[in-house]
């Protein structure tokens, strides 16, 4: 059975109108297993898999990913927001009258909602925003290869003078 909503909002490809633009993103279009570490204020570690999606949507004109920490399944009972549990998605839209992506992050377990600017940065891809505390805040996609990347979530709280590692990913393609 089909879903119109889903079928609405995936797309086969990029808009042959943006195509070349697309590819910054549209190389993680597949499913990925994520190792996750997630570090505290204090130095400690968490350390859980997860699981990470990316499709085309609206016609080909974004990108969108769903990312789910840990891996949908029995780990994912009990109170998610006490468990430091995600289950979010991003949207990312080629911009090209500022030549980036306006990103749209939103995780609706941990009410987290952010919106950062990304731009290819040599053969790193690198996201700024505000959290809405005012924390700088980078994410990072690195190593990129077809099958693994490595993705980093970093804080500021000296305007970007200094960052703090606050959460990790190594990922492999699943399919």
């Amino acid at each position: 059975m089909t879903n119109p909503f889903l079928d609405a909002l995936g797309a086969d490809g990029p808009s042959p109108g943006r195509a070349g633009k697309m590819d910054v993103y549209g190389r993680f279009v597949g499913s990925w297993d994520l190792d996750v570490r997630q570090f505290s204020e204090d130095g400690s570690e968490r350390r859980r898999a997860g699981e990470w999606h990316f499709g085309w949507a609206l016609e080909g004109r974004a990108i969108q990913d769903v990312w789910i920490v840990p891996p949908r399944g029995e780990l994912r009972t009990g109170d998610a927001a006490a468990n430091v549990n995600s289950y979010g998605t991003t949207l990312r839209v080629y911009d090209p009258r500022i030549d980036a992506w306006q990103i749209q992050w939103t995780d609706p377990v941990t009410q987290n909602f952010l919106h950062m600017i990304g731009r290819k940065q040599g053969d790193d891809i690198v996201q700024l925003g505000t959290r809405p505390d005012g924390v700088l805040i980078r994410w990072s996609f690195s190593e990129i290869t077809p099958h693994s990347f490595r993705w980093r979530g970093e804080v500021s709280a000296d305007q970007g003078a200094t960052w703090r590692l606050n959460v990790e990913f190594s990922a492999r393609r699943a399919a």
